[in-house]
């Protein structure tokens, strides 16, 4: 599937684990979410910074599937929307099966690239005792399978609502999977 819906927008300016959901979120050509702690150029989630503060913000916007909440629901974890930190909460399109590159069109202005997935971290488990299991997995050939969402940079600014479309425009090919950022 490659359009769906914004079903919620989600910011905080200071580091926490979840992000309150907002009315509108906007979205900064080359920075990420306008007063969102991970906007900027270079890397502000704290283990990458604490790696090596210059290395570029691949990681401006946080996107994840309504879906997975179903899906987690259904093994007795309540999640709801910005709980994980996503700023964008989708339904409708498979995030996790596009390919590196896809540039995801919200609402009618913005525009970002995606550029990898999301790594789920420890925590997920300070959160909900027991929800990393859920959103980290392996598959038949015991590769890690991670299922937090997708993470890209903003191209084109713009503001983001519950409601507004999406549409992702493929990158030509060969199409590279994702991987982690």
């Amino acid at each position: 599937m490659t359009s769906g819906t914004v079903t919620t927008v989600s910011s905080n300016g200071t580091y926490s684990f979840t992000k309150p959901n907002r009315e509108v979120i906007t979205l900064l050509a080359g920075l990420g979410v306008e007063g969102d702690v991970h906007a900027g150029v270079t890397v502000k989630h704290r283990s990458r910074v604490a790696q090596d503060p210059t290395q570029p913000n691949l990681r401006q916007v946080h996107l994840i599937h309504a879906e997975l909440f179903d899906e987690v629901a259904g093994a007795g974890f309540e999640v709801t929307p910005g709980d994980l930190g996503e700023n964008v909460t989708t339904r409708g399109i498979d995030l996790l099966s596009l390919p590196t590159g896809t540039l995801l069109h919200l609402g009618a202005e913005a525009v970002v690239e995606v550029t990898g997935l999301r790594n789920p971290c420890a925590q997920i488990d300070g959160f909900r005792h027991g929800l990393l299991k859920q959103v980290l997995g392996r598959d038949e050939n015991g590769e890690i399978v991670r299922k937090a969402g997708v993470m890209g940079v903003v191209l084109t600014g713009g503001e983001v609502r519950p409601g507004d479309p999406i549409r992702a425009e493929l990158p030509p090919e060969p199409h590279r999977p994702l991987e982690r950022v």
